[in-house]
């Protein structure tokens, strides 16, 4: 079993950035591919960033290539994601996930975080 907790959500304007992080605790953390979801209001969750356990591969949706970048401290059980110049249609609740393949933390991860609320004003 693993438990994420997300954190570094908040009221942005458009334009500026936000810092999401990700505590896991549990099995070992650094087997595990990892990723974030965002899911807005009727609208379908969608993945927004993946990286394997290894780091090796990334995956970012058009949407946001270039102004997302996730990121890993393995040594602290983390995973973060960086999200720059964020636009108002970014305003979601954003999720942590963790999988045991790097496929399936992009498609059907095993574990889910809490959520955090991402808010961007125009």
């Amino acid at each position: 079993q693993v438990q994420l907790v997300e954190s570094g959500g908040g009221l942005v304007q458009a334009g500026g950035s936000l810092r999401l992080s990700c505590v896991a605790s549990g099995r070992t953390f650094s087997r595990y591919a990892m990723g974030w979801f965002r899911q807005a209001p009727g609208k379908e969750r969608e993945s927004v960033a993946a990286r394997s356990w290894s780091g090796g591969s990334t995956y970012y949706p058009d949407s946001v290539k270039g102004r997302f970048t996730i990121s890993r401290d393995n040594a602290k059980n983390t995973v973060y994601l960086q999200m720059n110049s964020l636009k108002p249609e970014d305003t979601a609740v954003y999720y942590c996930a963790a999988a045991e393949t790097y496929y399936k933390v992009k498609t059907d991860p095993d574990y889910w975080g809490q959520g955090t609320q991402v808010t961007v004003s125009s």
